[in-house]
Protein backbone atom coordinates (compact mmCIF):
# COMPACT_ATOMS: atom_id res chain seq x y z
CA UNK A 1 0.00 0.00 0.00
CA UNK A 2 1.70 2.99 -0.95
CA UNK A 3 1.00 6.59 -0.59
CA UNK A 4 -2.37 7.91 -0.78
CA UNK A 5 -3.83 10.39 -3.21
CA UNK A 6 -3.77 13.77 -1.80
CA UNK A 7 -0.20 13.32 -0.18
CA UNK A 8 -1.71 11.16 2.80
CA UNK A 9 0.89 8.91 4.02
CA UNK A 10 -0.43 5.27 4.66
CA UNK A 11 1.89 2.54 6.48
CA UNK A 12 3.84 -0.06 4.17
CA UNK A 13 1.66 -2.89 4.85
CA UNK A 14 2.89 -6.28 3.95
CA UNK A 15 -0.08 -8.41 2.41
CA UNK A 16 0.04 -11.95 4.26
CA UNK A 17 -2.09 -14.61 3.95
CA UNK A 18 -5.09 -14.82 6.93
CA UNK A 19 -3.98 -16.64 9.89
CA UNK A 20 -5.63 -19.84 10.44
CA UNK A 21 -5.90 -22.28 13.16
CA UNK A 22 -3.79 -25.44 12.87
CA UNK A 23 -6.06 -28.35 12.66
CA UNK A 24 -6.10 -30.81 15.32
CA UNK A 25 -4.35 -28.36 17.63
CA UNK A 26 -7.08 -26.54 20.26
CA UNK A 27 -6.63 -23.04 21.20
CA UNK A 28 -8.45 -22.15 24.60
CA UNK A 29 -7.99 -18.51 24.24
CA UNK A 30 -9.15 -18.56 20.83
CA UNK A 31 -12.28 -20.80 22.30
CA UNK A 32 -12.76 -18.76 24.91
CA UNK A 33 -13.14 -15.62 22.76
CA UNK A 34 -15.40 -16.95 20.44
CA UNK A 35 -17.54 -18.09 23.44
CA UNK A 36 -17.44 -14.32 24.66
CA UNK A 37 -18.47 -12.85 21.30
CA UNK A 38 -21.60 -15.05 21.30
CA UNK A 39 -22.22 -13.49 24.69
CA UNK A 40 -21.68 -10.02 23.06
CA UNK A 41 -24.01 -11.16 20.32
CA UNK A 42 -26.64 -12.09 22.79
CA UNK A 43 -26.05 -9.09 25.64
CA UNK A 44 -25.99 -6.78 22.35
CA UNK A 45 -29.04 -7.96 20.78
CA UNK A 46 -30.84 -7.63 24.25
CA UNK A 47 -29.78 -4.04 24.40
CA UNK A 48 -30.99 -3.40 20.71
CA UNK A 49 -34.28 -4.95 21.19
CA UNK A 50 -35.15 -2.34 23.73
CA UNK A 51 -35.78 -0.05 21.28
CA UNK A 52 -37.36 -1.74 19.01
CA UNK A 53 -40.86 -0.77 20.32
CA UNK A 54 -41.71 -4.63 19.50
CA UNK A 55 -41.49 -4.46 15.58
CA UNK A 56 -39.20 -6.98 13.64
CA UNK A 57 -35.74 -6.71 14.65
CA UNK A 58 -32.80 -8.33 13.03
CA UNK A 59 -29.02 -7.14 13.42
CA UNK A 60 -25.15 -8.66 13.01
CA UNK A 61 -23.67 -8.56 16.29
CA UNK A 62 -20.52 -10.25 14.64
CA UNK A 63 -20.77 -7.27 12.21
CA UNK A 64 -19.88 -4.89 15.71
CA UNK A 65 -17.52 -7.19 17.05
CA UNK A 66 -14.95 -7.49 14.63
CA UNK A 67 -14.66 -4.10 14.46
CA UNK A 68 -14.73 -3.53 18.28
CA UNK A 69 -12.10 -6.46 18.72
CA UNK A 70 -9.88 -4.62 15.59
CA UNK A 71 -10.05 -1.57 17.41
CA UNK A 72 -8.28 -3.24 20.64
CA UNK A 73 -5.58 -2.47 19.23
CA UNK A 74 -5.75 0.86 18.50
CA UNK A 75 -6.90 1.34 22.48
CA UNK A 76 -4.42 2.85 25.40
CA UNK A 77 -3.76 0.97 27.99
CA UNK A 78 -5.95 2.42 30.62
CA UNK A 79 -9.29 1.30 28.82
CA UNK A 80 -7.87 -1.76 26.89
CA UNK A 81 -9.24 -4.10 29.82
CA UNK A 82 -12.79 -2.89 29.34
CA UNK A 83 -13.27 -2.84 25.96
CA UNK A 84 -12.19 -6.47 26.28
CA UNK A 85 -14.62 -7.14 29.25
CA UNK A 86 -17.25 -5.18 26.81
CA UNK A 87 -16.78 -8.04 23.88
CA UNK A 88 -16.65 -11.10 26.13
CA UNK A 89 -12.71 -11.66 26.25
CA UNK A 90 -11.67 -10.38 29.69
CA UNK A 91 -8.14 -11.75 30.97
CA UNK A 92 -7.12 -12.71 26.79
CA UNK A 93 -4.66 -11.16 25.84
CA UNK A 94 -4.68 -9.12 23.04
CA UNK A 95 -2.52 -11.35 21.09
CA UNK A 96 -4.72 -14.28 21.41
CA UNK A 97 -7.96 -12.08 20.29
CA UNK A 98 -6.25 -10.96 17.29
CA UNK A 99 -5.66 -14.95 16.69
CA UNK A 100 -8.65 -15.89 17.21
CA UNK A 101 -10.32 -13.18 15.14
CA UNK A 102 -8.01 -14.00 12.11
CA UNK A 103 -8.96 -18.54 13.42
CA UNK A 104 -12.72 -16.94 13.20
CA UNK A 105 -12.47 -15.21 9.90
CA UNK A 106 -10.47 -18.15 7.93
CA UNK A 107 -13.04 -20.56 9.05
CA UNK A 108 -15.62 -18.76 8.50
CA UNK A 109 -14.98 -17.26 4.99
CA UNK A 110 -12.44 -20.14 3.77
CA UNK A 111 -13.13 -22.56 0.17
CA UNK A 112 -13.70 -25.84 1.20
CA UNK A 113 -16.06 -29.10 0.63
CA UNK A 114 -19.44 -29.16 2.18
CA UNK A 115 -20.59 -32.67 4.83
CA UNK A 116 -21.28 -34.90 1.60
CA UNK A 117 -16.95 -33.49 0.49
CA UNK A 118 -18.48 -31.52 -2.63
CA UNK A 119 -15.89 -28.30 -3.06
CA UNK A 120 -18.10 -24.92 -2.56
CA UNK A 121 -17.61 -21.34 -2.80
CA UNK A 122 -18.39 -20.06 0.54
CA UNK A 123 -21.59 -18.26 0.74
CA UNK A 124 -20.34 -16.04 3.48
CA UNK A 125 -18.53 -12.77 2.21
CA UNK A 126 -16.87 -10.72 5.64
CA UNK A 127 -15.42 -7.33 5.12
CA UNK A 128 -13.21 -4.97 6.77
CA UNK A 129 -12.30 -1.35 6.28
CA UNK A 130 -10.71 1.62 7.36
CA UNK A 131 -11.53 5.24 5.74
CA UNK A 132 -8.92 7.95 6.41
CA UNK A 133 -8.94 11.60 6.64
CA UNK A 134 -7.34 13.50 4.27
CA UNK A 135 -5.03 15.37 6.70
CA UNK A 136 -4.22 12.92 8.98
CA UNK A 137 -1.68 9.66 8.76
CA UNK A 138 -3.10 5.50 9.57
CA UNK A 139 -0.91 4.13 12.54
CA UNK A 140 1.54 1.91 10.82
CA UNK A 141 1.30 -0.90 13.86
CA UNK A 142 -2.38 -0.80 13.26
CA UNK A 143 -2.87 -1.02 9.85
CA UNK A 144 -0.67 -4.09 9.44
CA UNK A 145 -2.44 -5.78 12.45
CA UNK A 146 -5.87 -4.85 10.42
CA UNK A 147 -4.57 -6.57 7.25
CA UNK A 148 -2.47 -9.88 9.50
CA UNK A 149 -5.69 -10.76 11.72
CA UNK A 150 -8.52 -8.61 10.30
CA UNK A 151 -8.15 -8.53 6.25
CA UNK A 152 -8.70 -4.92 6.90
CA UNK A 153 -7.88 -2.56 3.89
CA UNK A 154 -7.31 1.29 4.18
CA UNK A 155 -9.37 4.24 1.92
CA UNK A 156 -8.50 7.51 1.77
CA UNK A 157 -11.25 10.12 1.92
CA UNK A 158 -12.48 13.73 2.12
CA UNK A 159 -14.74 13.15 5.08
CA UNK A 160 -15.37 17.13 4.49
CA UNK A 161 -16.85 16.54 1.31
CA UNK A 162 -20.22 14.51 -0.20
CA UNK A 163 -16.88 11.87 -1.19
CA UNK A 164 -16.63 9.97 2.12
CA UNK A 165 -20.52 9.31 2.29
CA UNK A 166 -20.13 7.91 -1.50
CA UNK A 167 -17.43 6.23 -0.90
CA UNK A 168 -18.30 4.54 2.73
CA UNK A 169 -22.01 3.71 0.90
CA UNK A 170 -19.83 2.08 -2.45
CA UNK A 171 -18.18 -0.19 -0.20
CA UNK A 172 -21.13 -1.30 1.44
CA UNK A 173 -22.97 -1.77 -1.91
CA UNK A 174 -20.01 -3.82 -3.43
CA UNK A 175 -19.86 -6.16 -0.07
CA UNK A 176 -23.74 -6.87 0.41
CA UNK A 177 -24.45 -7.55 -2.97
CA UNK A 178 -26.23 -4.09 -3.74
CA UNK A 179 -28.53 -5.07 -0.71
CA UNK A 180 -27.20 -1.88 1.75
CA UNK A 181 -26.76 0.84 -0.07
CA UNK A 182 -27.59 4.04 2.29
CA UNK A 183 -25.42 3.26 5.49
CA UNK A 184 -24.26 6.86 5.86
CA UNK A 185 -26.02 10.20 5.24
CA UNK A 186 -23.29 12.59 6.58
CA UNK A 187 -20.10 12.65 8.29
CA UNK A 188 -19.16 15.21 11.39
CA UNK A 189 -16.98 17.74 10.82
CA UNK A 190 -14.35 16.44 13.17
CA UNK A 191 -14.60 12.77 11.82
CA UNK A 192 -10.72 11.61 11.24
CA UNK A 193 -11.54 8.11 9.96
CA UNK A 194 -14.19 5.52 9.74
CA UNK A 195 -13.83 1.93 10.95
CA UNK A 196 -16.39 -0.71 8.40
CA UNK A 197 -17.45 -3.97 8.01
CA UNK A 198 -19.84 -5.77 6.02
CA UNK A 199 -21.35 -9.24 6.12
CA UNK A 200 -23.30 -11.23 2.99
CA UNK A 201 -24.29 -14.42 3.35
CA UNK A 202 -26.67 -16.51 0.95
CA UNK A 203 -27.19 -20.34 0.97
CA UNK A 204 -29.55 -22.72 0.16
CA UNK A 205 -31.34 -25.59 2.61
CA UNK A 206 -29.88 -28.86 2.58
CA UNK A 207 -33.81 -29.73 2.65
CA UNK A 208 -35.90 -27.33 0.76
CA UNK A 209 -39.32 -26.55 1.13
CA UNK A 210 -41.74 -27.83 -0.92
CA UNK A 211 -43.19 -23.62 -1.94
CA UNK A 212 -46.71 -26.00 -3.45
CA UNK A 213 -46.92 -26.88 0.31
CA UNK A 214 -47.07 -23.28 1.55
CA UNK A 215 -50.47 -22.42 2.50
CA UNK A 216 -51.76 -18.65 4.08
CA UNK A 217 -52.99 -19.46 7.73
CA UNK A 218 -53.71 -17.15 10.98
CA UNK A 219 -49.97 -15.28 12.43
CA UNK A 220 -51.18 -14.30 16.32
CA UNK A 221 -48.99 -11.08 16.21
CA UNK A 222 -48.76 -9.15 19.48
CA UNK A 223 -50.97 -6.52 18.06
CA UNK A 224 -53.98 -9.15 16.71
CA UNK A 225 -54.19 -11.81 13.86
CA UNK A 226 -52.30 -11.33 10.51
CA UNK A 227 -52.06 -13.34 7.58
CA UNK A 228 -48.93 -15.44 6.42
CA UNK A 229 -47.65 -17.51 4.24
CA UNK A 230 -46.51 -20.92 6.48
CA UNK A 231 -43.66 -23.07 4.96
CA UNK A 232 -44.03 -26.80 5.41
CA UNK A 233 -41.49 -29.14 6.39
CA UNK A 234 -42.59 -32.52 7.34
CA UNK A 235 -40.23 -35.88 7.69
CA UNK A 236 -37.78 -38.00 9.53
CA UNK A 237 -34.36 -36.80 11.24
CA UNK A 238 -35.30 -33.12 12.01
CA UNK A 239 -33.05 -31.39 14.58
CA UNK A 240 -35.50 -30.71 17.48
CA UNK A 241 -35.06 -29.52 21.12
CA UNK A 242 -37.88 -29.38 24.04
CA UNK A 243 -38.41 -27.97 27.43
CA UNK A 244 -40.66 -27.01 29.54
CA UNK A 245 -39.74 -22.77 27.31
CA UNK A 246 -39.28 -23.76 24.33
CA UNK A 247 -39.08 -25.62 21.24
CA UNK A 248 -36.19 -25.30 18.68
CA UNK A 249 -34.83 -27.18 15.41
CA UNK A 250 -32.42 -26.37 13.12
CA UNK A 251 -32.11 -25.42 9.15
CA UNK A 252 -29.49 -26.32 7.98
CA UNK A 253 -27.49 -25.12 4.61
CA UNK A 254 -26.02 -26.68 2.24
CA UNK A 255 -22.40 -25.61 2.47
CA UNK A 256 -22.25 -25.74 6.15
CA UNK A 257 -23.76 -23.88 9.52
CA UNK A 258 -27.31 -23.40 9.92
CA UNK A 259 -30.62 -21.18 11.62
CA UNK A 260 -31.76 -22.19 14.29
CA UNK A 261 -35.68 -21.13 14.82
CA UNK A 262 -36.61 -21.10 18.30
CA UNK A 263 -40.06 -21.16 19.48
CA UNK A 264 -41.09 -19.77 23.02
CA UNK A 265 -43.86 -21.18 24.61
CA UNK A 266 -45.08 -18.22 26.97
CA UNK A 267 -45.06 -16.31 23.49
CA UNK A 268 -42.26 -13.51 24.39
CA UNK A 269 -39.93 -14.04 21.51
CA UNK A 270 -37.89 -10.69 22.59
CA UNK A 271 -37.53 -11.96 25.63
CA UNK A 272 -36.44 -15.24 24.88
CA UNK A 273 -33.14 -13.41 22.71
CA UNK A 274 -33.26 -11.00 25.53
CA UNK A 275 -32.43 -13.70 27.86
CA UNK A 276 -30.10 -15.95 25.69
CA UNK A 277 -26.43 -16.51 26.31
CA UNK A 278 -23.84 -18.83 24.60
CA UNK A 279 -24.24 -21.37 27.37
CA UNK A 280 -28.03 -21.44 26.42
CA UNK A 281 -26.94 -22.05 23.17
CA UNK A 282 -25.15 -24.72 23.64
CA UNK A 283 -27.03 -26.67 25.99
CA UNK A 284 -29.84 -26.72 22.65
CA UNK A 285 -26.77 -28.12 20.41
CA UNK A 286 -26.18 -30.72 23.08
CA UNK A 287 -29.63 -31.77 23.55
CA UNK A 288 -30.55 -32.01 20.37
CA UNK A 289 -32.06 -34.93 18.76
CA UNK A 290 -32.95 -36.59 15.42
CA UNK A 291 -37.14 -36.23 15.80
CA UNK A 292 -39.95 -37.14 13.11
CA UNK A 293 -42.14 -33.34 12.72
CA UNK A 294 -43.63 -31.04 10.74
CA UNK A 295 -42.55 -27.88 11.06
CA UNK A 296 -44.81 -24.67 9.75
CA UNK A 297 -42.76 -21.78 9.46
CA UNK A 298 -43.97 -18.46 8.24
CA UNK A 299 -41.71 -17.01 5.21
CA UNK A 300 -40.29 -13.31 6.12
CA UNK A 301 -38.19 -10.74 5.03
CA UNK A 302 -36.71 -8.26 7.38
CA UNK A 303 -34.88 -4.61 6.52
CA UNK A 304 -33.92 -2.63 9.81
CA UNK A 305 -33.32 1.43 9.72
CA UNK A 306 -30.18 2.25 10.04
CA UNK A 307 -29.61 1.64 13.47
CA UNK A 308 -27.61 3.34 16.12
CA UNK A 309 -25.52 1.88 18.47
CA UNK A 310 -24.07 4.56 20.59
CA UNK A 311 -26.45 4.19 23.68
CA UNK A 312 -26.54 0.25 23.37
CA UNK A 313 -21.94 -0.70 23.28
CA UNK A 314 -21.97 2.41 26.33
CA UNK A 315 -24.23 0.48 28.13
CA UNK A 316 -22.26 -2.68 27.68
CA UNK A 317 -19.38 -0.86 28.48
CA UNK A 318 -17.70 -0.23 25.46
CA UNK A 319 -15.32 3.01 26.45
CA UNK A 320 -14.41 4.43 23.01
CA UNK A 321 -17.21 7.11 22.95
CA UNK A 322 -15.64 9.07 25.84
CA UNK A 323 -14.60 12.11 23.92
CA UNK A 324 -12.71 13.55 27.39
CA UNK A 325 -10.57 10.44 27.97
CA UNK A 326 -10.35 9.88 23.91
CA UNK A 327 -9.43 6.45 24.53
CA UNK A 328 -7.87 6.07 20.47
CA UNK A 329 -5.29 8.17 21.07
CA UNK A 330 -1.89 7.59 19.96
CA UNK A 331 -3.02 4.14 18.63
CA UNK A 332 -4.94 4.62 15.43
CA UNK A 333 -2.96 7.39 13.65
CA UNK A 334 0.38 8.39 13.91
CA UNK A 335 -0.47 12.24 14.66
CA UNK A 336 -0.80 12.98 18.60
CA UNK A 337 -4.20 14.45 19.03
CA UNK A 338 -7.38 12.91 20.61
CA UNK A 339 -9.51 10.25 18.69
CA UNK A 340 -12.36 8.74 20.28
CA UNK A 341 -15.30 6.83 18.58
CA UNK A 342 -18.32 10.01 17.99
CA UNK A 343 -20.94 7.20 16.44
CA UNK A 344 -21.64 4.02 15.51
CA UNK A 345 -24.28 2.41 12.68
CA UNK A 346 -25.71 -0.66 11.46
CA UNK A 347 -28.28 -1.38 8.89
CA UNK A 348 -29.05 -4.81 8.55
CA UNK A 349 -31.59 -7.95 6.66
CA UNK A 350 -32.87 -10.84 6.46
CA UNK A 351 -35.04 -12.75 3.87
CA UNK A 352 -36.43 -16.03 4.90
CA UNK A 353 -37.81 -18.52 1.93
CA UNK A 354 -38.23 -22.10 0.72
CA UNK A 355 -35.57 -22.15 -1.19
CA UNK A 356 -32.90 -20.37 1.79
CA UNK A 357 -31.61 -17.64 3.24
CA UNK A 358 -30.37 -14.14 2.25
CA UNK A 359 -28.42 -11.87 5.19
CA UNK A 360 -26.26 -8.73 4.69
CA UNK A 361 -25.29 -6.20 7.51
CA UNK A 362 -22.91 -3.06 7.42
CA UNK A 363 -21.62 -1.46 10.77
CA UNK A 364 -19.72 2.04 10.57
CA UNK A 365 -17.52 3.63 13.37
CA UNK A 366 -16.92 7.20 12.97
CA UNK A 367 -13.66 8.39 14.61
CA UNK A 368 -13.55 11.53 15.86
CA UNK A 369 -10.22 13.65 16.73
CA UNK A 370 -9.66 17.31 17.74
CA UNK A 371 -6.41 19.36 17.44
CA UNK A 372 -5.83 19.71 20.89
CA UNK A 373 -6.72 18.36 24.39
CA UNK A 374 -10.26 19.17 25.31
CA UNK A 375 -10.99 20.65 28.92
CA UNK A 376 -12.49 18.42 31.55
CA UNK A 377 -15.09 21.36 31.00
CA UNK A 378 -15.77 24.71 30.43
CA UNK A 379 -14.37 26.91 33.03
CA UNK A 380 -14.02 30.50 33.85
CA UNK A 381 -10.81 31.53 36.33
CA UNK A 382 -11.33 35.19 37.45
CA UNK A 383 -8.16 36.13 40.19
CA UNK A 384 -10.31 38.45 42.07
CA UNK A 385 -9.23 37.52 45.68
CA UNK A 386 -6.43 35.69 46.90
CA UNK A 387 -4.61 33.45 44.81
CA UNK A 388 -1.09 31.40 45.18
CA UNK A 389 1.79 30.66 42.81
CA UNK A 390 4.38 28.33 42.44
CA UNK A 391 7.18 29.03 39.94
CA UNK A 392 9.32 25.92 39.00
CA UNK A 393 12.05 24.91 36.67
CA UNK A 394 12.36 21.26 34.85
CA UNK A 395 15.28 18.85 35.68
CA UNK A 396 15.77 15.96 34.13
CA UNK A 397 16.19 13.87 37.32
CA UNK A 398 12.96 15.63 39.49
CA UNK A 399 10.90 17.38 36.86
CA UNK A 400 9.38 20.19 38.10
CA UNK A 401 12.08 21.47 40.93
CA UNK A 402 9.61 24.43 42.76
CA UNK A 403 11.77 27.58 42.70
CA UNK A 404 9.73 30.46 44.22
CA UNK A 405 6.18 30.22 45.71
CA UNK A 406 3.58 32.25 47.17
CA UNK A 407 0.62 34.00 48.23
CA UNK A 408 -0.91 37.40 46.38
CA UNK A 409 -3.19 38.96 49.14
CA UNK A 410 -2.88 42.35 47.71
CA UNK A 411 -1.68 42.63 44.24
Amino acid sequence: MGAFPGGIKAADVTVNKLQGPVYGETSDSAEAAASGANDFAFRLSAALLEDSGGDNFVCSPYCVWLPLAALLNATDAQHKDALKSAIGAAGISEADINQAASRMLYDLTNQGQNENGEEFTNPLKIANVIFVGKNVTLKMSFAQTFMDYYRGTAMNVDFSSNEAVDSVNKWASDNTDGLITDIVQKFSSDTVAAVANAIYFSDRWTWEFNPDETKEDVFHAPDGDIKAFFMVREGNSQSYFEDDKIQATLLRFKTGGGMYVILPKDGDASGLLASMTNSRLSEIETNSVDATGKLLLPRFSIESDVMPLNDSLISLGVPLFDEKEAPLTGGLLEEDIPVWISGALQKALIKVDEKGTTAAAVTVMMAAGSAMPLPTEPFEMKCDKPFAFILFGNTYDGGSQVLFTGVVNKP
